[in-house]
């Protein structure tokens, strides 16, 4: 599975070195796993602060998400792929932990302030503009709060699935096999979860269009 644009080649010459990496650690070289977790962390990290919304629960998913992939090597195939391998560890615990965090926060007596929790990143790609105006970014913090507001409404499998296909660029039969269902079910929530998302940023995209038109938009 490549989620950053390679070649064939680089794709297999990762592989071959994870590979190498686990034949390693399993013969007990503990600095091969360190190279293991420098190769993946970053992308195991995109995924689990998409899924989660926040800094601290998506460390926490890539801390266990490395730490039961170091305790289950023993299982890991030789001939999968150690980046997949611990990408689907890291999407099944992000999973739990969101879980988890909604019965936490439905057994609190008042409900959370509403921008307690700041996002230190877009979760959508917004336009860049190099000298954005005061109007634009206003637009831009909008969004991010629609965005954000529409992927907390969607189920846990469905806001997976759609991080997982559309922001990480996973197949059906990976989000299928990380939802633990067939690939029917994993397309099928896919178009759910587009179908929700497209809704709720449906009245933010009528506002914009008719700013645009009235040429009040910068």
């Amino acid at each position: 599975m490549n989620r950053m644009p390679q070649s064939v080649e680089s794709a297999n010459a990762i592989a071959d070195s994870d590979a190498l990496a686990v034949e390693r650690t399993l013969a007990g070289d503990r600095d091969a796993f360190r190279v293991l977790v420098e190769r993946h962390s970053q992308s195991v990290f995109r995924l689990a602060y998409r899924m989660t919304g926040n800094r601290h629960d998506a460390e926490e998913v890539v801390q266990e998400a490395f730490l039961r992939a170091y305790q289950k090597l023993g299982q890991f195939a030789s001939r999968a792929n150690f980046g997949t391998w611990v990408y689907r560890i890291a999407a099944n615990y992000a999973i739990d932990r969101m879980r988890q965090r909604q019965k936490e926060e439905a057994r609190r007596e008042a409900p959370r302030a509403e921008g307690q929790e700041k996002t230190e990143s877009d979760p959508v790609n917004l336009v860049h503009d190099g000298k954005p105006t005061p109007e634009r970014l206003t637009q831009s913090i909008e969004l991010r709060k629609q965005m954000q507001q529409a992927l907390a409404a969607l189920s846990h499998a469905e806001r997976t699935a759609f991080v997982m296909r559309h922001w990480e660029g996973c197949g059906i039969e990976e989000i299928a096999a990380v939802l633990k269902s067939n690939s029917g079910s994993a397309k099928n929530t896919v178009f759910r979860a587009v179908q929700k998302l497209r809704r709720s940023l449906q009245p933010f995209v009528e506002r914009r269009t008719q700013a645009r038109v009235m040429g009040t938009e910068s």
